[in-house]
């Protein structure tokens, strides 16, 4: 009972499908007429580029630290009277900061008065190797006395003695006088080393801008303690000059043998969606990175912003042109994707195999020009026109994409001439209102893609 159930449950399912099968079929043949979405063959100029992102950025950046630690007391004044801040615009020597200098002062003052003190030494020094060479010149004039007379009754022996060893005593505290001067100048250059030392910190107290700019980043406040040890600690970024920016992009390296230095490059930023800025390219750094498995390499392109329009580190959609096609016969990639289906193809044009469709010999006119094959290792393709109820396919000759429209060329084809893009049917129900859940049978190969 259960497979006698079976059988007739199959049964009229199989006819249900039959008969809805034939009603849209019926449906198609008296129902509404096929409608496309069409396209135009339109002449114009093409641009073959690579596609990538960046970031624009200042062409030289200078960070400015601290070389001592220290709180930060206050900021300078800017070329308008204001204090350091975002985007103020700074000369060469500007007064940037103020770092707490108590202490540095400090150490200053007990620089400079080591200084006097070692050379008072040296000037002590100097005066006792004066006194030395006039006790020296007396004992030597003694001992030279002594000398002629000798031990005699005129000189007893123990002064003949007496006269040499003054004499030896005093050319002796002469060298030990000497050693003094020059451990003295020694002591007076260590000390002015250490004053130097001292006043060179004490100048780090004040940060000054080493060069014309804007401040774009300030990374301390007032109040803020600054500790440098091994690195100096980030106060200011200056951007050197503003007018003249770079856009740092990541180029895959399958496209990085394409980019040369001085390939021209246009690239827009989301902060100015309708305005292309134009520029070059500059270099191409060698340490590619790799993220994921993906290697790119880093391109440097070089813009002018004279107007002062792009501002640091906006993201950059890039183009890099590659080659510029003027006054050219332009099909859309859609059209030329899209394949009918055979029952909407003219008689004449229709066939089994796949390639692409050629016009039949009855079809031909007697005076007309058969159709040249494309040279060698050119791309064929088709696209497709209404001749009346049914399309016809034309062969053309495609040439370089931009990945929307593609080069073409064909004995028939003309500047805008309508394509068709894919097919458009309107399904409806009993009431004659479309229906989007009533199959659409009968679309092309990539119809609408």
């Amino acid at each position: 009972m259960k497979r006698q159930f079976k059988i007739i449950l199959i049964i009229v399912v199989v006819l249900g499908v039959l008969a809805a099968a034939i009603a849209m079929f019926i449906n198609k043949k008296d129902g509404q007429p096929v409608s496309y979405r069409t396209g135009s063959v339109k002449r114009g100029d093409l641009l073959v580029a690579i596609s990538a992102t960046g970031t624009v950025q200042p062409e030289e950046v200078i960070d400015i630290g601290a070389q001592v630690a220290g709180q930060i007391l206050r900021f300078g004044k800017d070329k308008n009277g204001k204090p350091i801040d975002y985007g103020s615009v700074v000369e060469e020597g500007t007064i940037l900061a103020q770092i707490d200098d108590s202490l540095y002062a400090a150490d200053t003052a007990q620089a400079a008065a080591q200084v006097q003190q070692s050379r008072a030494s040296l000037q002590r020094a100097e005066a006792d190797i004066e006194q030395m060479k006039a006790k020296l010149y007396q004992a030597q004039r003694d001992w030279d006395r002594a000398q002629k007379l000798g031990p005699s009754e005129a000189l007893a022996e123990t002064s003949f003695d007496a006269y040499r060893a003054g004499y030896d005593t005093a050319k002796a505290s002469l060298a030990v006088g000497q050693a003094a001067i020059l451990q003295a100048k020694a002591s007076v250059t260590q000390t002015e080393a250490a004053l130097g030392k001292a006043t060179r910190n004490l100048s780090y107290c004040t940060i000054k801008s080493p060069v014309k700019g804007v401040i774009i980043d300030r990374r301390v406040n007032i109040g803020q303690t600054v500790v440098a040890s091994l690195n100096a600690p980030s106060l200011f970024l200056i951007a050197k000059d503003l007018r003249r920016m770079q856009v740092w992009v990541a180029v895959n390296e399958a496209d990085i043998g394409k980019i040369q230095p001085g390939q021209p490059v246009s690239f827009t930023v989301d902060a100015f969606p309708g305005d292309v800025f134009r520029g070059e390219v500059g270099k191409v750094r060698l340490n590619a990175s790799m993220t994921q498995n993906v290697i790119t390499y880093t391109v440097e392109v070089i813009t002018d912003n004279s107007n002062g329009r792009l501002l640091p580190y906006l993201t950059a959609n890039v183009q890099f042109e590659l080659t510029r096609l003027s006054s050219v016969l332009l099909a859309p990639n859609t059209a030329l994707r899209w394949t009918p289906p055979s029952e909407l193809v003219a008689l004449e044009f229709r066939q089994t195999s796949s390639d692409a469709p050629r016009k039949s010999r009855r079809e031909e006119k007697p005076n007309a020009k058969p159709e040249q094959a494309p040279p060698d290792g050119q791309k064929t393709g088709a696209v497709w026109v209404r001749q009346g109820n049914f399309l016809e396919p034309i062969r053309v000759t495609t040439g370089l994409s931009d990945g929307v429209v593609t080069e073409v060329q064909g004995d028939r084809l003309k500047e805008d001439m309508e394509v068709i893009l894919g097919q458009q049917i309107q399904a409806t129900g009993p009431a004659g209102n479309t229906n989007p859940f009533i199959p659409q049978l009968g679309r092309g190969r990539g119809g609408g893609r």
